[in-house]
């Protein structure tokens, strides 16, 4: 089994067609099964095009592809997601998941029903999300911060090797305390929590008002 996520989180890559078309060649011939984790398949930007694993034929035969509506109409706290993939995995699939979630709430499913029917509630988002992204890396022009390319998600990378030489879990737990502004460390996201510890990266979420990314803004800065 491979397991591939794009849009990424927490570093915000979206895989090229190269990328998928690299993957589709790995596999012929093969066994192997696809998981592709496509949660923020919506938010891309910089007219880049979401490269499904269903776009390509050798993919999309041997994969089980994951989504969310809570990442594509903002509700997240609703755990409603769907999976998409042929129809013999998809009995497979089913074998397991009417005993790991068994029924999801109703009314919020036909809540779901009733927002798809506008495009525009998700086709807008990559436009939407663009806006605040770069909003965001404005706000931090002037800082130590270093900008990493952010093609994907709403959350923005940067490097703060610059500032300090502090592991990422103690730098952000100063940026909070001294700062307040709250920021994850990449670290979080290792199986040991320590391999990426002296990488110097952390993660800014930007789904956020124009005014509370200003004010953060002001406060990077000042760091």
């Amino acid at each position: 089994m491979i397991i591939i996520n794009s849009p990424h989180n927490p570093s915000g890559a979206v895989w090229t067609a190269e990328d998928m078309q690299a993957l589709e060649a790995l596999v012929r011939g093969t066994n192997i099964v696809i998981v592709s984790d496509e949660v923020y398949e919506h938010i891309v930007f910089d007219n880049r095009r979401h490269e499904s694993v269903v776009r390509y034929p050798g993919l999309a035969e041997r994969s089980f592809v994951v989504s969310s509506f809570g990442k594509t109409y903002h509700v997240t706290g609703w755990k409603i997601a769907y999976c998409l993939a042929p129809r013999e995995l998809m009995a497979e699939f089913r074998k397991a998941h009417q005993f790991v979630v068994f029924c999801v709430n109703h009314p919020m499913q036909l809540a779901l029903a009733e927002f798809m029917q506008d495009k525009e509630r998700y086709l807008g988002l990559a436009d939407f999300y663009q806006e605040k992204r770069d909003f965001f890396r404005k706000q931090l022009e002037g800082s130590r911060f270093e900008l990493l390319p952010c093609p994907g998600t709403y959350f923005q990378s940067v490097r703060y090797d610059a500032i300090s030489n502090e592991p990422d879990r103690a730098f952000v737990e100063r940026l909070t305390k001294e700062y307040g502004v709250a920021a994850i460390p990449f670290s979080a996201f290792y199986r040991d929590g320590h391999d990426a510890c002296d990488d110097g990266v952390i993660r800014f979420c930007f789904a956020k008002s124009e005014d509370t990314l200003a004010r953060a803004g002001e406060k990077l800065r000042a760091v």
